[in-house]
């Protein structure tokens, strides 16, 4: 059976296991601050009753076609970055969940003309959101040694960074780099062949965080969760996909802070005042079976957490 265009867009992920950890009360309010597809927004309403809500961001304008047709659902054309100021804007109050499905849909990859992908010819572009100014080709033109040298380190986690940023700016001298296929023969000829593929993923992933601002829209996005939550029994449900994500999720976690990894303790009494309940011991990833039927998956680490009375 062939796949509807919504699903080809994204194939959601843990997606039975992030619903549930949710625990959707059929009046209640949720919020889906990664739509996509539009496949988890569609378990979150196949859940909900008449009188339940759900609020759906994203910043993809292709991504807007895939909303489901529900009198139910608000979608916000935003980047979640903005979650606290929409659900305040909203006179929501405050909501009873928030998911999150972090990192790249399988359309950003797919579709070659977006330059996700490391193996389809395409503009050095990146931009999640297109009405953004600044492109990957914009980066690789611009960044000195030594700023290329640090994204590639902190948010591609790429070995030797300078030797590529190097390899890069004296490419970049000879012959603008503008395509995906230029960017990736430069950095093939400068590491061992058995590195050239894990080393291209890693820099396109810096490439791609930095265009976006990612990690400043994911620490932004899950403070605010932290203020917007229902105390006593609102949930966070985050699936993440690389260190860096799963990093800043767990820290909100155990310490309230997605930059502080242990909470803040009372200096007398030594009590924490972290305001999040942590049930799991590992987070949750996908089976064997999800995974080979969906290969995007097998690097997803599934946490959840439940917001404490005040």
């Amino acid at each position: 059976m062939e796949r509807s265009e919504k699903e080809t867009y994204h194939v959601p992920v843990l997606l039975k296991e992030s619903v549930d950890a949710l625990g959707i009360r059929p009046d209640g309010i949720y919020v889906d601050v990664t739509m996509g597809g539009g496949g988890h927004s569609r378990e979150i309403l196949s859940r909900l009753g008449p009188k339940g809500r759900l609020i759906a961001f994203d910043q993809d304008s292709d991504a807007l076609a895939n909303a489901p047709k529900d009198g139910r659902l608000t979608v916000v054309h935003h980047n979640f970055r903005y979650l606290a100021d929409y659900i305040g804007y909203m006179g929501v109050g405050y909501v009873d969940g928030v998911l999150g499905d972090l990192g790249v849909s399988s359309h950003h990859f797919d579709a070659a003309e977006r330059g996700f992908s490391i193996r389809a010819e395409g503009p050095l572009d990146m931009r999640m959101n297109r009405e953004g100014r600044v492109t990957a080709a914009d980066i690789v033109a611009t960044y000195d040694v030594e700023r290329l040298t640090g994204i590639l380190a902190t948010w591609g986690e790429v070995n030797q960074p300078k030797r590529i940023a190097g390899a890069i700016v004296k490419a970049r001298a000879e012959a603008p780099i503008v395509s995906t296929t230029e960017l990736r023969e430069v950095i093939d000829r400068n590491v061992p062949r058995n590195d050239q593929g894990k080393t291209v993923t890693k820099v396109f992933q810096a490439l791609r965080i930095e265009v976006n601002r990612e990690m400043d829209a994911l620490e932004t996005m899950l403070r605010g969760a932290v203020s917007v939550l229902r105390p006593g029994s609102g949930r966070v449900v985050m699936i993440a996909y690389h260190s860096l994500e799963d990093r800043m999720v767990k820290n909100l976690m155990r310490s309230g802070d997605p930059m502080k990894s242990e909470p803040e303790r009372d200096a007398i009494t030594g009590d924490s005042d972290t305001p999040f309940e942590v049930s799991q011991r590992k987070p949750t990833v996908p089976s064997s079976e999800e995974i080979e039927r969906n290969p995007r998956a097998r690097s997803a680490k599934l946490r959840w957490a439940e917001r404490r009375a005040k």
